[in-house]
C-alpha cells in the first residue's frame, strides 16, 4: 500500500469516527421529559425489564439488559422471534417489555408487543417512529432519531446503534442514581474478571 493510499484510508477512518461521535452528541438535544417518565416507570417495576429487538436492535437490547442488571435493575433479554413460538410465556403482568425498533414495523416485534400487552405487561417502544404500529401499541415511547449521515446508505446501523446505545445508557445511569445503587452492591453481583478483582483490591486497600 502506498503512503497516499494509507493516508486516504486513515482520513476516511477518522471521518467515520467523527460522524458517529456527532450522532451520539445529537442525542443531547433529543432528551426530554419522556426519558424521566420511562426511568420512573422502570424504577417502579416490580418484575423484570424484558428487552427485545430485531437485527442490530436485538444486539442493542441484549446490551441494555446486561447494563440495567449491572446498575441494579433486574433485567433480561427476551427473543421476540422465539417468544412467538412459546417464549412469551415468560412475561408476567409485573414486567415491563422494552422494545428497540427503528421503524416499529416488524411483524414479529409487533406480534410480540401485543402478546406482552395481553399478558398485562407494560410496553415501552424505543423507536424513530412514535406513530408506528409499535409506538401506538406502547404505554410510553423513547423517541430517538439518528442523523441520516450516521449510517452507510442511511440503512446500516453503525452510528445509529451507538446513538441508541447512548440513550439506553442515559436510562441506566438515571436508574442507578434513583436507586442509590452502590459500588458495593455492584461488587456483590460482579465478583468475576478484572472488574471484580479491582473491587476486591479497593476493599483490601481500605
Amino acid at each position: 500500500m502506498t503512503k497516499p493510499e494509507l493516508d486516504q484510508m486513515l482520513a476516511r477512518a477518522r471521518a467515520v469516527v467523527a460522524t458517529e461521535a456527532g450522532a451520539v452528541a445529537a442525542l443531547e438535544g433529543q432528551l426530554n421529559a419522556d426519558f424521566v417518565t420511562v426511568a420512573r416507570m422502570m424504577l417502579e417495576c416490580t418484575g423484570h425489564i424484558l428487552t427485545a429487538g430485531a437485527g442490530t436492535s436485538c444486539a442493542m437490547a441484549q446490551r441494555f439488559a446486561h447494563l440495567l442488571a449491572c446498575c441494579g435493575t433486574p433485567a433480561l433479554f427476551i427473543s421476540a422471534a422465539n417468544s412467538i413460538h412459546g417464549g412469551a410465556g415468560a412475561i408476567s403482568d409485573k414486567d415491563i417489555v422494552y422494545i428497540i425498533s427503528k421503524g416499529g414495523q416488524s411483524a414479529e416485534i409487533n406480534t410480540f408487543a401485543r402478546i406482552a400487552k395481553d399478558r398485562g405487561a407494560r410496553v415501552i417502544a424505543h423507536t424513530e417512529k412514535p406513530d408506528s404500529p409499535l409506538g401506538r401499541l406502547s404505554d410510553a415511547v423513547v423517541h430517538v432519531t439518528a442523523p441520516q449521515s450516521a449510517d452507510p446508505y442511511g440503512m446500516i446501523a453503525t452510528g445509529s446503534s451507538l446513538m441508541n446505545g447512548a440513550a439506553c445508557d442515559v436510562l441506566c445511569v438515571l436508574l442507578l442514581e434513583l436507586r442509590g445503587y452502590t459500588k458495593e452492591q455492584f461488587g456483590h453481583t460482579h465478583p468475576g474478571g478484572a472488574v471484580g478483582a479491582k473491587i476486591k483490591a479497593e476493599k483490601r486497600g481500605h
